[in-house]
């Protein structure tokens, strides 16, 4: 039945933009049947093959008795998910879309890497080093950023109310900062369950619409690709998870959204949707920095700012819905602020 539907969506005339959302749609739902169906014979793999979470000794202590050995490498259910249906309904004549896709596949194998190293029992519950890890993830942003900039002629900041600006080359190191910075944020948000999943799917979500508003299709189609598979995979993260996205499924969810922000030209939005990805970013930033200035002193009762919320006497749970809040409204003032 897929190749049919996909000889159908192919005659659909692309000036009827309702019907190009509602087949982006359509794909979405089917892809979270897909996953939510595959989830639980995967999940069974990983138990098999005791792909277990070894968690982090510095993180709250409630977590080391709840969540460890918990399956990871979850985030290969929706990767597989989005790369399968991207690439049967979302590639004819739409060859740019080739670039989220490989910037996905890239991104979730080295995360695999690093989440076998980091699995129960290992050596190295930290997984690869960092700098191993930010110099894989430079490799895949630079050449993301080269084809943004060269093949897809892309080298312009969408600025709201102010217009659209030709930056040039330094679209190019822009990017690369983007890619890199969206995937670390999204890592380091995926430490509570539900979490990355949810606001990435809000993300997806908010950079879905603003592909529709500007008529680009295949981004669309991929955006919302990824929120059903991003959905799918929630319905086994819930709490308490039966399965982690693990670098696996976070590298690949924040590279390939900020390889889509930046296909629609609104990445300077990008902040603004992924709200919360940039606040657990800084807090980590400014644990660290606050840390070494005082001489050993905390900003925050830990950072993530997740933790600290959840060592103030939030449960995991307020924390999750609280942030997916956030980001929601974050999500709806970006697409506000496409509009200008």
């Amino acid at each position: 039945m897929i190749l049919p539907l996909a000889d159908i969506w192919f005659q659909i005339p692309q000036d009827r933009p309702n019907w190009n959302m509602a087949y982006s749609l359509a794909i979405a739902g089917l892809g979270f049947a897909l996953t939510t169906f595959a989830g639980r014979y995967i999940i069974a793999l990983l138990r098999r093959y005791k792909i277990g979470k070894q968690v982090r000794i510095d993180g709250p202590q409630s977590h080391i008795q709840t969540k460890t050995g918990t399956p990871t490498m979850g985030g290969i259910i929706f990767n597989l998910t989005a790369f399968a249906l991207t690439f049967v309904f979302n590639l004819y004549d739409r060859l740019s879309m080739l670039l989220p896709l490989g910037v996905l596949l890239c991104c979730g194998l080295l995360g695999a890497i690093d989440d076998r190293l980091s699995l129960v029992g290992g050596s190295r519950a930290e997984g690869m080093t960092a700098r191993f890890k930010f110099a894989w993830l430079f490799l895949f942003a630079t050449v993301a950023a080269v084809i943004l900039y060269g093949p897809l002629d892309l080298h312009h900041a969408n600025i709201p109310i102010l217009g659209r600006f030709d930056i040039g080359l330094a679209y190019i190191p822009i990017a690369i900062l983007g890619i890199m910075g969206t995937a670390h944020a999204v890592n380091l948000t995926d430490g509570l369950d539900t979490l990355a999943g949810g606001t990435g799917a809000i993300a997806f979500v908010s950079y879905g619409i603003i592909g529709y508003i500007q008529g680009q299709v295949g981004v669309v189609t991929f955006c919302f690709i990824m929120v059903g598979a991003l959905l799918g995979f929630l319905w086994h993260n819930a709490h308490p998870a039966q399965v982690f996205m693990g670098d696996t499924g976070s590298l690949a969810l924040g590279a390939s959204l900020a390889t889509a922000a930046f296909m629609t030209g609104q990445w300077f939005l990008l902040p603004v949707v992924g709200l919360i990805f940039v606040v657990e970013a800084l807090s980590v930033i400014l644990q660290v920095a606050y840390f070494k200035l005082t001489g050993g002193r905390r900003l925050f009762k830990m950072s993530p700012i997740h933790h600290h919320f959840e060592l103030i006497g939030w449960s995991e749970t307020q924390v999750t819905m609280r942030f997916w809040l956030v980001g929601m409204m974050a999500g709806l003032f970006g697409v506000a602020l496409a509009l200008l």
